[in-house]
């Protein structure tokens, strides 16, 4: 395997894009071809992996450490092997706060730099992925909103999402007083500029963005919701039908994503690697 194999193919204009020629339970043996994807995934946020049945837990792992040390989420279920690897498993999907755009961990002082998705069980329909490029919605702004944004900062909370995930099953807390504790609200910019490429994009999410800060909250209470309704434009987001041997990997400090919840009563698996980032600036 080689560069010359890769193929790189941008699903959207403004996000995605399939990857084709690359084994990647066998990658990492090849800088040349890992330096290839990281480029692709600055350029693109989302990468697509069809057909990688190879690929098993250990290469999973394997691969996804390339890119950086792993974040180990503290409420999420691990993989009984392999503890750097979360299990998502799921039957009743509609519960579990991932049907609602969010970036990852942003509650947290370090979110996540991206992860790696492989599906190991399917349902017979739906299931599928949305993602959306923070850059598209930041860029997507009036100049006058993009400079009064800019410098703004936010709280990320994790309590709401967490209630959601317990009821669900999904989480293995449920001692909400603990975790106020060792979890308190975290600010971030609004408008977070990537470590690499330096681009801006908007940082704010359903799942964990409760207020912005250094405005009134009667102001928040009227800016958050609209920037909360912006970043779910059509044109800024692509869809991932999953199929067996599928592998996602995605940007997570500038996109967000939605998990489509319309499989209930069938049940889904997919093994999640997360790679820790740094704080936003």
């Amino acid at each position: 395997m080689s560069t010359t194999t890769l193929e790189i193919l941008p699903v959207t204009a403004a996000i995605g894009a399939e990857v084709r020629g690359v084994d990647l339970a066998t990658a990492p043996d090849h800088p040349e071809v890992m330096a290839r994807l990281e480029q692709a995934l600055q350029d693109h946020l989302v990468l697509f992996f069809r057909d990688q049945h190879a690929l098993e837990p250990v290469s999973q792992v394997r691969f996804a450490g390339w890119f950086g040390p792993f974040e180990h989420h503290a409420f999420a279920k691990h993989h009984p092997d392999h503890p750097d690897m979360t299990v998502l498993d799921q039957t009743t999907p509609e519960t579990d706060g991932a049907n609602s755009w969010h970036s990852d961990s942003s509650f947290m002082e370090q979110p996540a730099l991206g992860s790696v998705l492989r599906a190991v069980q399917l349902p017979p329909l739906g299931g599928d992925t949305c993602w959306a490029s923070m850059y598209a919605a930041f860029d997507a702004l009036s100049p006058r909103v993009q400079v009064m944004l800019d410098g703004l900062t936010a709280l990320h909370d994790i309590i709401v999402p967490l209630e959601k995930a317990i009821a669900g099953g999904h989480s293995v807390s449920a001692d909400l007083e603990s975790i106020r504790r060792a979890w308190p609200p975290m600010a971030h910019p609004v408008v977070r500029r990537h470590p690499v490429t330096g681009r801006r994009a908007l940082y704010v999410n359903n799942n964990f963005t409760t207020r912005i800060l250094g405005i009134t909250k009667q102001e928040s209470d009227v800016l958050l919701p609209y920037l909360l309704q912006h970043v779910a434009r059509p044109d800024f987001q692509v869809r991932f039908r999953w199929t067996p041997g599928s592998v996602v990997m995605w940007d997570n400090r500038v996109t967000q994503h939605y998990a489509v919840p319309d499989y209930t009563g069938h049940r889904r698996i997919m093994h999640r690697v997360t790679v820790t980032g740094e704080r936003p600036i």
